[in-house]
């Protein structure tokens, strides 16, 4: 096109307004297109860029480069590293009377990350106009627990205990052992507890240390402290993890972190990274859910809650149904270990209600009848019966 215009001005004498007319462009641009030729030749036919010469509003290169150095660190460590948390730490490093022209918009960083390669379009994500959220209005109205699992470098298998304030999501604790019982848990609790206070309530699903219900409507050690202290002790309806998607999601975020680290070989070193990863988390990292404070500072931010529901006898009790077996046995848990209580042989095969309230023990008939009342021995297996 270019050479077309300026061959029927300069080969064919025609004149520049019949030209532009004939070719449907402005008389300028073919004066302009003939002034290029006849100072530069060919060359000056070559499309040119349309970029300004100067872009005052444009973010300096000095503040792109220490936003991807940022981005960069955060990513190698293993945390967030979102647009929104690097204005966060660009705000912290730079302090708040900082010129606002310093610290670029939480838009500006994401089409600066765009720019050089560091997001990924996901347009089938769900948007995020379509959630709906639910927080606790007060810290320590709601703590949320639950376990996950994590593989030591020997490939051993460990657990992991997280507890999250629903409201602040400040990580109340985060232990490891190698298998949790449910005095384990209810142990971690309770150092919480002296820490930060008793929570109103607690939210878990319905895993086997965390409630008895599903197995025979028994109690475990952390429903029996929680109905002593007045706590309300809550589950989750199974298979719905998003009840407890706060916990669920910092388990993600652990994990990624420790993805980034040296791979611990005892549960000793494990612990070790979970103490660091929770200071960081707790004191430095600026939450999103948070409008960008960390939790610790959302968490003392208000008035705590504390416990409203009224305490209940510390006693572990149950009632059970069961039947004798044909070597005149039944068996019972306590402390997460099987204990045979003997009956006799006599009574084999028939149906028993038992009630436990802690070591105490009673064996009836359905009609009513005691078959034996007896002080459990958490020390054997076996609870004889008495010699006559």
């Amino acid at each position: 096109m270019p050479q077309l215009v300026v061959t029927a001005v300069l080969v064919e004498g025609r004149t520049k307004s019949e030209v532009a007319r004939d070719y449907g462009v402005s008389r300028r641009w073919v004066i302009t297109l003939v002034q290029r030729f006849l100072a530069e030749g060919e060359a000056g036919l070559a499309p040119r860029s349309r970029r300004p010469d100067r872009s005052p509003g444009r973010t300096p290169q000095a503040v792109e480069d220490e936003i991807i150095a940022l981005r960069k660190d955060l990513d190698r460590r293993g945390h967030e590293a979102g647009a929104a948390t690097i204005a966060a730490h660009l705000q912290q490093r730079h302090g708040p009377d900082s010129n606002p022209f310093t610290v670029p918009a939480v838009s500006t960083i994401w089409r600066i990350l765009s720019a050089r390669g560091f997001v990924t379009p996901q347009p089938h994500k769900r948007p995020k106009s379509s959630w709906q959220r639910f927080a606790a209005d007060q810290p320590n109205e709601r703590w949320q627990l639950d376990i996950t699992h994590y593989r030591l470098a020997d490939d051993t298998e460990v657990e992991i205990l997280n507890v999250l304030d629903d409201h602040s999501r400040l990580c109340i604790a985060s232990t490891t052992r190698r298998i949790f019982t449910a005095g384990d848990v209810n142990t971690a609790v309770t150092a919480a507890t002296s820490a930060y206070g008793d929570p109103a309530g607690l939210l878990s699903d319905n895993g086997a240390v965390f409630t008895g219900t599903p197995r025979r409507s028994g109690r475990v050690a952390l429903e029996v402290t929680c109905c002593a202290r007045g706590i309300r002790f809550t589950h989750s309806r199974p298979y719905h993890p998003q009840t407890c998607g706060k916990v669920e999601r910092f388990h993600q975020t652990l994990k990624k972190w420790l993805d980034r680290q040296p791979r611990p070989a005892t549960v000793r070193q494990l612990q070790a990274l979970l103490d660091q990863f929770r200071d960081y988390y707790n004191t430095v990292r600026p939450h999103r859910a948070l409008h960008r404070r960390t939790p610790q500072q959302a968490y003392q931010a208000r008035p705590k809650a504390v416990p409203t529901a009224t305490p209940i006898d510390s006693g572990h009790y149950r009632v059970r149904h069961d039947r004798i077996d044909s070597s005149g046995v039944i068996t019972l848990r306590h402390n997460s270990r099987l204990h045979h209580i003997g009956l006799g042989r006599r009574h084999a095969g028939t149906r028993v209600l038992v009630l436990a309230r802690d070591l105490h023990v009673r064996v009836l008939t359905t009609h009513g009848e005691l078959i034996r009342e007896l002080q459990l021995d958490p020390s054997r297996d076996y609870q004889p019966q008495a010699r006559p």
